[in-house]
């Protein structure tokens, strides 16, 4: 292990172990232990660990073609690409290889919409929201609201404004003649699991309109079923003119997606963008086969419940803790604010084999399979209660 550590640089954080084996909502490291997992790669592994209708897809596909490049018609690309407009409000697809990528496609398409199709380059601002985070490329990271993502990455690309989250007035005095898109998150996952205001979007799509704004919405995390709907905007009753997907997309096959409306189709003309990788037959079997199981078996709505049991549960067990200030979110995207840092008891119940992780300094997160048995989420439910009435209690001595 050391000599493998020495070859990588050291940009991870990595707890000293590697996971071996994967089944359902369980994991195996190296040693034989065995982890109950409640964070699902950071909300990938929708469908759990190895689920089989994809694997069985991916060793079909495997045995028959793997890449071709985008020079040529790719068939599970065009039927993915039918089921996501099928059951959304889009009506075309751009595939990629991450969330960060997807939103690189979506910033480059709505920027190309205003100077290419309706000749006014100088609308080229994008305002997003303090506490977002859209990826980690020079792009992305700078439309990120977390200064923390950008330190020693100077200089950074213009053209992105920041306004306060949940805030409306704060908003409406940022969009100027050279704003082109809003760009926010329904839930703002790596900000604490923050929820917006209904009242928020539904000024956020007026000012699209009254401005002609492009409205974006990041469904990198909250897509795919997570927030008890296929995608978190439905919550809110709108439709954005662009979206984004990935983590949940491809159970855990590297596949991103940039979706938006027909009139958007013009500014993404053939040469305008691309990818070598994006959207390949592996990635878009286990994307089809994924999004297949997803409506077939009804997981949102299997999401929506085991939320609403779970943030019943968690108020309920942890009422009176002094060191829970909130439990909210949506659907199986769960989060659990506390007045001190996170990491100490997302370590504790690591060694006990639960497996959870932070959304900023203190936040505990829960993203667990859409998947997971009521029997396996009481077991994490309880210790991580039971976890947090020890450290009270500690901490009152």
């Amino acid at each position: 292990m050391g000599e493998a550590q020495s070859a990588l640089f050291p940009n991870y954080a990595r707890y000293p172990f590697a996971f071996v084996k994967g089944e359902g909502s369980r994991l195996w490291d190296e040693n034989g232990k065995e982890y109950l997992d409640l964070m699902c790669g950071i909300a990938v592994t929708n469908l759990g660990h190895a689920p089989k209708r994809v694997g069985d897809r991916l060793k079909e596909q495997i045995d028959t073609l793997w890449h071709t490049s985008n020079l040529y018609r790719i068939p599970n690309q065009e039927k993915l690409a039918g089921l996501l407009v099928q059951h959304s409000c889009a009506d075309a697809v751009f595939f990629s290889n991450s969330g960060a990528e997807a939103n690189e496609a979506a910033i480059k398409l709505a920027r190309r919409y205003f100077q290419k199709v309706l000749g006014q380059p100088e609308r080229c601002e994008i305002i997003t929201f303090h506490m977002s985070f859209h990826g980690r490329t020079l792009a992305t990271l700078t439309a990120t609201g977390q200064d923390k993502v950008k330190e020693g990455f100077a200089p950074l690309p213009q053209g992105f404004v920041y306004a306060p989250f949940n805030d409306a007035e704060a908003l409406e005095k940022l969009v100027s003649s050279r704003t082109c898109a809003i760009m926010l998150e329904m839930v703002q996952g790596e900000g604490g699991v923050n929820a917006a205001d209904p009242s928020f979007v539904k000024r956020i799509v007026e000012l699209c309109e009254e401005h002609g704004l492009l409205l974006i919405v990041d469904e990198i995390q909250t897509g795919m079923g997570r927030t008890g709907k296929l995608f978190a905007y439905e919550h809110y009753g709108i439709e954005p003119d662009i979206f984004t997907l990935a983590k949940g997309l491809g159970s855990g096959m590297p596949i991103g997606a940039m979706l938006g409306k027909e009139k958007l189709r013009e500014a993404f003309s053939a040469g305008s963008h691309g990818s070598t990788f994006g959207g390949n037959y592996l990635a878009t079997a286990a994307g089809l086969a994924t999004l297949e199981v997803m409506l077939e078996e009804k997981l949102p709505e299997r999401a929506a419940e085991l939320g609403a049991y779970a943030v019943g549960e968690l108020k309920k067990q942890l009422a009176g803790n002094p060191l829970v200030t909130e439990v909210r979110g949506l659907g199986l995207l769960l989060g659990i604010g506390l007045t001190v840092p996170a990491g100490e008891i997302i370590g504790s119940l690591l060694d006990q084999g639960v497996l959870v992780i932070s959304a900023g300094p203190n936040v505990i997160r829960l993203a667990p399979s859409l998947l997971i048995s009521k029997e396996d989420l009481d077991r994490g439910l309880a210790a991580i209660t039971a976890e947090l009435a020890k450290k009270a209690a500690a901490a009152a001595v």
